[in-house]
């Protein structure tokens, strides 16, 4: 008679599916990518005002900002506040210029990011200043009723 013998999987790999379940059910963590200056991107042709262009957001550690523009004529460069004031951008923190004209720059630290556009553009409005904040712990979903449909959307940490 031919004995069968089954294979026993274990703890090890019962402890596998258990971590597995758990990260499936954990809270969604994301970041944004924003489109500086939405659809008119990084110019002045459009007469932009990107201080009226940030008011409306948030800013957190971990998302980016998404610089779109003509790369024969402009650039994305980092200052300090007394250069951004006044549109100096002879000596940058960082030039984030990639020469593609679609450059992300990464929001990695809480801090006010400022940037301008060298050639004179800086002048005719082409700055903008960041101020990004460590992201908020999410708040505790009140209970789902029957019959409603609630969303719960967590801007999560990125480290």
């Amino acid at each position: 008679m031919e004995v069968v013998r089954r294979r026993s999987f274990g703890w090890p790999i019962m402890a596998l599916m258990l971590t597995c379940a758990l990260l499936v059910m954990l809270p969604k963590v994301y970041s944004v990518r924003y489109i500086v200056g939405s659809r008119f991107g990084w110019t002045t042709f459009n007469k932009v005002n990107y201080t009226n262009w940030v008011k409306d957001k948030h800013f957190y550690k971990g998302d980016s900002l998404f610089f779109v523009y003509d790369k024969h004529m402009m650039n994305v460069l980092e200052l300090n506040k007394t250069d951004y004031e006044q549109c100096n951008t002879d000596h940058p923190l960082h030039n984030w210029t990639t020469g593609t004209g679609r450059d992300i720059v990464p929001l990695d630290t809480t801090k006010t990011y400022y940037f301008a556009s060298g050639y004179g553009f800086c002048y005719g409005g082409m700055k903008v200043a960041i101020h990004v904040e460590k992201a908020p712990l999410p708040s505790k979903a009140a209970p789902v009723h029957s019959g409603s449909t609630n969303y719960i959307a967590y801007h999560g940490f990125s480290g």
